[in-house]
């Protein structure tokens, strides 16, 4: 009797990865600085490797190899699990990381505070006091945990579902049985 394997655990292993790569891109990008990083093209690739080009590779490799195992046969059903769970995956990796390294290093949230200020000013030079305060405030509150952390697992699940679509219609395959 032959063991089939679950469409979501066959992402296990390639959402674990996609995750380390987003942690160890986080890693440089701080130890590098993140002032420097604004407006350069180091940002706009991080930016397009882990909402684009990443996902986009992890769903596809998942999807094939899970074809592969299931005798050349893939849904399109299957396709969706398989990249979902890949990227929720990803991000709860991820999303936890930065949670540890926001209590582990608490001047780092202000870092970014003092960063997006400057943005700000930069951009709006004629901005007041208040619309500053107001501005910076809700920066805050999107910066909290209690935000982060769940908004990174949703948006990446959605990612996940968009490409899972797209992978879909390119790898399914389905199964001529009758019944």
């Amino acid at each position: 009797m032959e063991t089939k394997i679950s469409p979501a655990k066959s992402g296990l292993q390639l959402g674990l990865l996609f995750g380390v790569i987003m942690v160890l891109e986080f890693v440089i990008s701080y130890i590098i600085g993140v002032e420097k990083l604004i407006g350069s093209s180091f940002g706009l690739i991080i930016n397009l490797l882990n909402y684009l080009i990443l996902p986009f590779l992890f769903i596809y490799l998942g999807c094939s190899n899970y074809k592969k195992l299931n005798d050349g046969f893939v849904t399109f059903s299957e396709c969706l699990k398989i990249g979902v769970s890949i990227t929720v995956i990803a991000a709860l990796i991820y999303a936890t990381f930065n949670l540890i390294f926001n209590l582990i290093f608490p001047d780092f949230g202000e870092q970014i505070l003092r960063i997006t200020k400057s943005e700000i000013l930069k951009k709006s030079p004629d901005m007041t006091a208040e619309q500053m305060d107001v501005a910076i405030s809700m920066t805050k509150k999107f910066m909290s945990q209690y935000i982060v952390f769940p908004v990174t697992i949703v948006m990446y699940a959605f990612f996940g579902l968009l490409y899972s679509f797209l992978v879909g219609a390119i790898v399914k395959k389905d199964s001529n049985q009758s019944f």
